[in-house]
């Protein structure tokens, strides 16, 4: 055989593996509105910049155009970046035993060269006609995931089915993003909980945000790859490095007059949005756990990581699912060098038999140990109550805040004021003075933001149209902080 007919036979081996499960399978999935693998990657990667590996992988039995997953590596934006990408149009997109081999390599090569990666699911699950081989190769790419946690940032988006065990490698990741037209995640599918328990639910978009196993959704496939690279510019590419910063082009000393009356209602978004360069908030899990509010922004051009309280919702008080939440944010900045801003206005915890039963206790440990394992620089503002264990819970100084500002609405005490005023002022109470008016009187007195500012624990009381500014210039100071850790195998927090 000649070397030119050697190429046609590469050219047309090639050819044949990027019509993946054939022509009719394609075309199906395209004019049901989802793109092809292939396309989901280029989609991702710079022009010109993708790099396909092991696309000769073939299932040992029989042939199968790359084993149903595209895998390789190119640039994001001009950085170094993983993927993958199953082909349902191959056997489903099942993972088996050589499919599985091309994820934990792309793993294995994400964590050697310290770059992030993104993984497109859209499989029926494992390749039950391997048998024990595709309970293994779900367990290996398990491992992987595992293994990167906290070395590279992970993604992972749903644009397909996400069913058994496949479910679970998504949400080892650090982020994931569906489709809302097409996606969905389970363990078990809605039918068969319907045939074995009678009860109903969804596995959609909309239900896994609600849940908090989705972090973004978008409309359509092109849109969840958008939203990836859009997570990508805020995120470093591993552990070892900084995330880019871009020119901030937002006056610095930038103040804000709506600031000047937070005493009513408001979102915390637009506290979060004005502190904000150019007003940018990237929200993660917005439709989770509402009382909590965590996303990115940028600070002169510089990543931070902005866990609020929404002070309006269910009474200021923190819910076993907000701090679950805010947990799992603060623990992920805290592993990629993404400094800490918090915005606090918590009256308590949340009061109720069904949150004590699904281990409010050990939620809120969760997230006091979230806050003081953390190194990375850490600014608080409080900008209403701040009462007691949840205000620790809150990045207070005593779980290790660097710098802790109040607004001149501060309420800070060590109890919330109906309680307080039962405890402390029970001798007027009894004698008929009015409970409102003794509860004005705890936060003009016992609670006011100076009594805290005069022990240490509130370095200064800003005026709030000044907010920008000067955690701007908190968070500059501490660019060089250094904090040496004990040593141990592994902390055990409260999961």
């Amino acid at each position: 055989m000649s070397s030119e007919e050697k190429l046609d036979k590469r050219h047309a081996a090639r050819k044949a593996i990027s019509e993946g499960g054939g022509a009719e399978k394609q075309s199906k999935a395209k004019s049901s509105g989802k793109m092809l693998a292939a396309e989901r990657v280029s989609a991702l990667f710079d022009e010109g910049s993708f790099i396909e590996l092991g696309a000769f992988v073939s299932s040992r039995s029989v042939d199968t155009a790359a084993d149903g997953v595209v895998t390789g590596y190119g640039t994001v934006d001009g950085r170094l970046v993983f993927a993958y990408a199953q082909d349902a149009t191959v056997i489903g997109g099942c993972v088996g035993e050589m499919h599985a081999k091309k994820i934990c390599k792309i793993y294995d090569m994400a964590s050697e060269m310290g770059a992030p990666v993104v993984g497109m699911l859209d499989s029926n699950g494992a390749r039950l006609d391997e048998g024990v081989a595709a309970q293994a190769a779900m367990g290996e790419i398990m491992a992987s995931c595992a293994s990167v946690s906290g070395v590279v940032p992970n993604i992972t988006l749903i644009l397909g089915t996400c069913a058994g065990s496949a479910a679970l490698i998504a949400e080892m990741s650090d982020f994931v993003i569906m489709n809302e037209k097409k996606a969905e995640l389970f363990v078990s599918s809605p039918s068969v909980v319907t045939a074995s328990t009678g009860e109903k639910y969804e596995a959609d978009a909309k239900a896994c945000a609600a849940s908090g196993n989705a972090h973004f959704t978008a409309k359509g496939d092109a849109a969840c790859i958008e939203t990836a690279k859009l997570l990508l510019s805020y995120l470093p590419s591993n552990n070892l490095c900084d995330a880019p910063e871009l020119e901030c082009t937002d006056d610095l000393n930038r103040v804000s007059e709506s600031l000047q009356d937070v005493d009513g209602e408001y979102d915390v978004r637009s506290i979060i949005a004005s502190v904000a360069d150019d007003g940018a908030f990237f929200e993660s899990q917005a439709n989770f756990a509402s009382g909590t509010v965590v996303g990115f922004i940028r600070l002169n051009g510089a990543t931070v990581g902005v866990c609020a309280n929404q002070g309006n919702e269910a009474g200021a008080a923190l819910s076993g699912q907000a701090m679950e939440k805010a947990a799992r944010f603060v623990r992920f900045c805290d592993a990629f060098n993404i400094a800490i801003l918090t915005f606090t206005d918590v009256e308590g915890f949340a009061v109720s038999a069904k949150e004590e039963n699904a281990g409010l206790a050990r939620k809120a440990a969760a997230l006091l140990y979230a806050f003081t394992e953390a190194t990375v620089p850490k600014v608080n503002v409080v900008v209403k109550k701040a009462y007691g264990g949840a205000y620790a819970a809150m990045n207070s100084k005593q779980t290790g805040a660097d710098v802790v500002f109040a607004y001149p609405t501060a309420e800070i005490a060590a109890i919330a004021p109906p309680a307080g005023v039962g405890v402390l002022m029970s001798d007027r109470l009894k004698a008929g003075e009015s409970r409102d008016a003794l509860i004005a009187e705890y936060k003009d007195t016992i609670a006011l933001p100076y009594n805290a500012a005069r022990l240490g624990y509130v370095d200064d009381i800003i005026d709030p149209k000044e907010t920008r500014p000067r955690v701007i210039a908190a968070f500059e100071m501490l660019r060089s902080k250094r904090i040496s850790a004990p040593s141990r195998k592994h902390d055990n927090m409260q999961l």
